[in-house]
């Protein structure tokens, strides 16, 4: 369980605060958010991504020369609101255009699209990219209900780089959108996650059991079984995968061994070691692989194993440097620092809208903590719920 943590409902909001005192050389924080220090050239596009906390390196730790320009985030396990989102865009753009990435999960499908809208009424061309990677949660036939994963990763870094290049956004959106449809992930959980302050885990794994196809928040799997030795399930990963190959691809891939927060390094590269045979005797070319934490959900135990089907272009916008927290691959060129001073950031994220009078203010500070007490009163269900339907 979480178990550094002041108060529950401030954990989110800290954890943020640390990770950008913790980069300050590279990061500042924006409100609900954090951009790169060093900004791209003027006129490019900008890719923002987020979702809820709780699942670091996703999202802040994708922020750099390469990847994405700015990340926001929600509470634990929770979409961040559109005007968090609208926010952060706002002082990431760059002239030209927005991509808003996300995991397809309802609440940011909702927070996500709503702030799109709102940035479009205000000149700012902004689209959205929701990962759709999840093998486990819908059929391939109706791919578009699929929950984002660790495909996150691959989707965004193949649209950061394409920014990073100067593409417009029309192309970055083509590059990006073929990726998260070539990007497949599968998972397994030996143990659930406990949300800060909370003594018991949003679900549970019987003793020597393994759960099949989960979510990040704990939605639930397809099957659960005995856990086996590794190589069985190395082989369990990435049968699903396999299923979904490219007719008449090359096999060249991208791959990312994801742990979920619990599960030793040590783990995963047991994992790797029969998972690199098993790809060689399906035909895989495997460029550039990663293997460690990269969305992660608190202190869930167990992994995934995503799969990006790459053609030429895919490849080489995979291969380009990047400089992130959380992601580094080659060398990135030394850029100029962003604009926007640090004391202004907070500014530059909140839009100027008319003075609401006093009174107003005092009514609308009254429903929103009524709101905030009852929902308060009802996490635990809350939680719950969101277990079983994720959002």
């Amino acid at each position: 369980m979480t178990k550094i943590v002041d108060r529950p409902e401030d954990f989110a909001a800290t954890a943020l605060a640390g990770f950008c005192a913790a980069h300050a050389d590279r990061i500042i924080p924006v409100p609900h958010g954090a951009l790169r220090a060093h900004a791209g050239a003027p006129g490019k596009v900008a890719l923002v991504v987020g979702g809820g906390s709780g699942h670091y390196p996703a999202f802040l730790g994708y922020v750099g020369p390469g990847l994405a320009d700015g990340a926001v985030a929600g509470d634990v396990f929770a979409s961040p609101s559109t005007s968090a989102v609208a926010g952060v865009a706002r002082a990431a753009d760059l002239g030209g255009g927005v991509i808003l990435g996300f995991g397809n999960y309802a609440g940011d499908v909702l927070n996500f699209g709503a702030a799109a809208e709102r940035l479009r009424a205000e000149g700012i061309d902004a689209r959205i990219l929701a990962v759709t990677d999840d093998v486990a949660s819908a059929p391939a036939t109706d791919a578009a209900r699929r929950r984002g994963v660790a495909g996150d990763l691959l989707v965004f870094k193949i649209a950061g780089a394409a920014a990073e290049e100067g593409l417009d956004l029309d192309t970055v959106m083509d590059l990006a959108g073929r990726a998260n449809a070539r990007t497949v992930s599968f998972g397994l959980a030996f143990d659930g996650c406990t949300l800060p302050g909370q003594a018991a885990p949003l679900f549970t794994v019987p003793e020597g059991q393994v759960a099949l196809g989960l979510g990040i928040h704990g939605e639930p799997g397809i099957a659960a079984q005995a856990i086996l030795p590794a190589a069985d399930l190395a082989r369990m990963l990435l049968e699903p995968l396999l299923a979904e190959r490219p007719q008449g691809h090359d096999g060249r891939v991208a791959v990312v061994l994801n742990g979920l927060g619990r599960t030793k390094y040590e783990e995963l590269f047991v994992l790797w070691h029969h998972l690199t045979g098993l790809m060689t005797d399906a035909g895989l070319t495997v460029i550039d692989p990663e293997v460690g934490e990269f969305v992660t959900s608190l202190d869930m135990e167990g992994c995934s194993l995503s799969i990006l089907w790459l053609d030429d272009a895919l490849a080489d916008l995979w291969r380009a440097p990047a400089d992130a927290p959380a992601f580094r691959k080659g060398t990135v060129a030394a850029q100029g620092a962003r604009q926007v001073a640090r004391e202004g950031a907070a500014a530059a994220a909140i839009p100027q809208g008319a003075p609401a009078s006093v009174a107003q203010a005092g009514c609308v500070a009254d429903i929103v903590a009524r709101l905030a007490d009852a929902l308060a009163e009802a996490e635990a269900e809350l939680g719950r719920i969101d277990a079983i339907a994720g959002d």
